[in-house]
């Protein structure tokens, strides 16, 4: 498997767009069916230096290639909580387990830690999203609690677990 992960682009639009309201995949990302193109390309065109965003693009052949995940940083903006941040990721449902996920989380992670300094990082998933749950503890994220009927997911409340991962400064 030929994988690249590299920053995200205006470009990538259309591709991540798919992504987001890709069935089992929207479910899980708080998406709506109803987002469009237009969503994505408005999100990538806004500068943000606080967001650190990757795609996972895997070469299919020499002429063509396939956005298959991407991953996410946004550093605190608030002064007091700059040494922390949030991060999001989603992985094409056809190419998850290939250890395309742990790609893109080492590469965000090693941007909070190495790159920014970071001391928290936090995330929320939803309770019952066991393989996403057993990929960020595999990175030392740890539940920090429960939020009860935090989301919709087809029509019905459901749990989100927040979780948290703290470097130890050596």
């Amino acid at each position: 498997m030929d994988l690249l992960i590299r920053p995200i682009q205006l470009e990538d639009a259309k591709e991540i767009n798919d992504l987001r309201r890709m069935e089992g995949i929207m479910e899980n990302i708080l998406g709506l069916p109803s987002e469009t193109l237009m969503n994505s390309k408005s999100y990538l065109s806004k500068e943000d230096s606080l967001r650190h965003q990757f795609v996972a693009v895997l070469k299919k052949d020499r002429a063509s290639e396939i956005i298959v995940g991407t991953a996410g940083l946004h550093v605190n903006e608030l002064p007091r909580k700059r040494h922390s941040g949030t991060i999001g990721i989603m992985v094409h449902t056809e190419y998850q387990g290939m250890g395309i996920g742990k790609q893109l989380m080492s590469t965000v992670l090693d941007v909070a830690d190495n790159w920014l300094m970071l001391t928290r990082i936090e995330l929320e998933v939803f309770a019952d999203n066991e393989k996403a749950i057993n990929l960020y503890q595999k990175f030392g994220f740890e539940v920090e609690g429960v939020k009860k009927k935090a989301a919709i997911r087809n029509g019905r409340y459901a749990d989100e677990m927040l979780m948290g991962r703290i470097r130890n400064e050596e």
